[in-house]
């Protein structure tokens, strides 16, 4: 069992940049690719980064690729989000995930914990 919670989101100017944080209960957070979505209104929840459990492998989604970079820290139990050159399009709820597996993940319905979402919001 993974609780997680993530930390970091609000209102930035475009262009701007933000470090999103996703804290991780348990004591196995080593085993499990992390997964990073967003969810703006009126919008399905769409993938946006992840990484697999050691760091190696890292994928992104080509909107934010170059301009976000996914990260974890397993001693800390906890992953990152860094997102730099912040678009108005960007704004969105984040949500940070987990599931247990080496491998990269970009289905949401594959994964099968989930944060609560931090608002990050990106004004023109």
């Amino acid at each position: 069992q993974v609780q997680l919670v993530e930390s970091g989101g609000e209102l930035v100017q475009a262009g701007g940049s933000l470090r999103l944080s996703c804290a991780a209960s348990g004591r196995t957070f080593d085993t499990y690719t992390m997964g990073w979505f967003r969810q703006a209104p009126g919008k399905e929840r769409e993938f946006v980064a992840c990484i697999t459990p050691n760091g190696g492998t890292t994928y992104y989604a080509g909107s934010v690729k170059g301009r976000f970079t996914v990260s974890r820290d397993n001693a800390q139990n906890t992953g990152y989000l860094q997102m730099n050159s912040l678009k108005p399009e960007d704004t969105a709820v984040y949500y940070c995930a987990a599931v247990a597996t080496h491998l990269v993940v970009i289905w949401s319905y594959q994964y099968h914990y989930w944060g609560q979402g931090t608002q990050v919001t990106v004004s023109s």
